[in-house]
């Protein structure tokens, strides 16, 4: 059994591999993609918790956030293509405008 401690650090170092990515890189993309593993991070901690505790209410908050970041995709790209289309650029200090 792998103990409860490996999970957390891992989820850890994947959690700030998600702020760096969302801090450093200038496309909205690899922001989203950023901002996605952040939310798996979550999730490999909630059920390794729930692993640990024998208890279904982490399980139960990993799938809501699995809902919550496909909900987030899905307007995201559709957000992200609409961008593009009009600007022409990814780059998130050029799009410094909501119109279109």
């Amino acid at each position: 059994m792998i103990p409860l401690s490996y999970y957390l650090v891992l989820s850890a170092l994947l959690f700030a591999c998600g702020v760096t990515g969302f801090l450093i890189k200038r496309n909205i993309i690899t922001i989203f993609m950023s901002i996605e593993l952040m939310l798996n991070a979550v999730n490999l901690s909630f059920v390794a918790f729930a692993s640990y505790w024998q208890a279904l209410s982490g399980q139960v908050f990993v799938f809501f956030v699995m809902v919550v970041a496909a909900a987030e995709a899905a307007v995201g790209l559709a957000i992200i293509i609409a961008v593009f289309r009009t600007r022409e650029t990814l780059n998130p200090d050029r799009v410094n405008l909501l119109k279109l």
